[in-house]
């Protein structure tokens, strides 16, 4: 276990979703301790890009975590303790918009939690903090993530509510329904806790969200439910495309990690 003050640096994080375990074979693994025990893997530490990159497979590169079961506090500690600032998120998502197809690309700029009994915060008492989340996500960090997506001719949709489920379960009919009338974009189970645990740890934080399914209370008359198997199949078919795109976005940063936004306004100092 390399000691704290041997440790790489990095500026930039990414953390793979399902079927996205790896980010390139230059970065090397990283073992780290947290007070919240190990993450996911071993972090993967580099350049990409010309940049300072840490790398986390959110599940496991071999899946063994399901949505529920994912160590988050571990994971963003882990990367924060590497010097990283901004982290970037891409993710599978079910849409609740029929015009957001399989293989949509999505920025969202909301979210909703519906998960339940995930551990949430670094504030467990008696260090109290009330973390402002009225965005959740990075503002700047959301404009390059549209940008790069625009530039690599890959249609973006700027905006959008999603709803985090706990998951491991798809949803019933009925709640997707119930999502999609609230005026919800996008279904996912694992922006919540990461999006929080970010922004108190002052983390610009972002997902890039892919479309691998409509939700079974959209109408499709060719797939009127989903299956792990299409999900983790859309995913895998798509990941080297999404992978460029996060290099690409990687590329668009400014050095030095200041995005002039204001994530990290009111992070206090870690309990």
């Amino acid at each position: 276990m390399p000691a704290q003050h041997d440790l790489p640096t990095a500026e930039i994080g990414v953390i793979g979703g399902s079927g996205f375990y790896a980010l390139s074979d230059a970065l090397a693994d990283v073992v780290l301790d947290t007070p919240y025990g190990p993450a996911s893997d071993p972090l993967s530490v580099g350049e990409v890009a010309g940049r300072r990159v840490a790398f986390v497979a959110r599940h496991g590169r071999d899946h063994r975590f399901p949505p529920h079961r994912v160590p988050y506090r571990a994971n963003l500690w882990a990367l924060h303790s590497l010097g990283v600032r901004q982290v970037l998120a891409p993710c599978a998502v079910g849409s609740l918009r029929a015009e957001l197809g399989p293989g949509a690309l999505v920025i969202p700029d909301q979210l909703v939690d519906r998960t339940s009994g995930r551990a949430a915060t670094y504030f467990d008492g008696p260090t109290v903090h009330h973390a402002n989340f009225a965005d959740p996500f990075c503002p700047r960090l959301r404009t390059h993530a549209v940008a790069a997506a625009a530039a690599g001719d890959w249609p973006v949709t700027d905006g959008g509510t999603m709803v985090v489920i706990e998951g491991p379960r798809f949803s019933s009919r009925a709640e997707s329904r119930w999502y999609a009338s609230a005026g919800w974009s996008l279904v996912n189970m694992t922006a919540l806790p990461e999006a929080a645990l970010a922004r108190e740890l002052g983390m610009c934080f972002t997902s890039v969200a892919l479309v691998t399914d409509r939700d079974s209370g959209v109408e499709d008359a060719d797939h009127p439910s989903v299956t792990q198997a299409e999900v983790f199949a859309f995913f895998a078919a798509n990941s080297e495309r999404l992978r460029t795109l996060i290099g690409d976005l990687i590329a668009r940063l400014p050095a030095g990690g200041d995005l002039g936004c204001d994530c990290a306004a009111d992070a206090p100092a870690l309990p």
